[in-house]
């Protein structure tokens, strides 16, 4: 687990090749199996393989999620705060999850977050998203995960690289 850990890197640039309907579904049960608080389960999954769509979804921030434009999958992470005050919490343990599940299966991806940034002046990201994929009113959407085969290869983590300098014992 510590080597995949170490050589899991946020890639932002994908081969123009389409993702297996098994590797999809491998991610998706990844996402599934992730720990909820009380096992409430307040996530839900949005898969957007339609090219139109992810195009749309590249211009959803006024910075940082143009990359989406290049993925051939994107999974939108939603959360319900209805089910339990602890759905960001929820929703972004599942996003960690499909991000490790993704790297173990030879995938790159990339989280862009969505909560609490802004299209534009005017329009937040979230409500963006929503209004074009639908998603009901009551839901919160975390981040959109852009996945796809990687065209970008990051240096791994060593052991050197790690901030052992944020870690306590006992008290801060």
């Amino acid at each position: 687990m510590i080597d995949l850990l170490k050589t899991r890197r946020s890639i932002r640039k994908y081969m123009d090749k389409e993702i297996e309907k098994e590797k999809i579904n491998t991610i998706l049960k990844a996402a599934l199996l992730a720990p909820t608080s009380m096992g409430k389960r307040s996530w839900e999954f949005i898969t957007v393989t339609d090219r139109n769509l992810i195009e749309k979804l590249s211009t959803a921030r006024k910075m940082g999620s143009q990359f989406l434009k290049g993925a051939p999958l994107v999974i939108v992470v939603v959360g319900n705060p209805e089910v339990t005050d602890a759905y960001i919490e929820d929703a972004s343990i599942a996003s960690t999850l499909i991000q490790v599940t993704t790297h173990s299966i030879g995938l790159g991806s990339c989280w862009c977050q969505v909560r609490n940034r802004d299209r534009n002046e005017n329009e937040t990201t979230e409500d963006f998203i929503k209004a074009l994929l639908n998603i009901p009113e009551n839901l919160k959407v975390e981040c959109m995960i852009g996945i796809g085969y990687p065209d970008e290869k990051r240096p791994a983590y060593t052991d050197e690289n790690l901030p052992y300098n944020k870690l306590h014992n006992n008290k801060y």
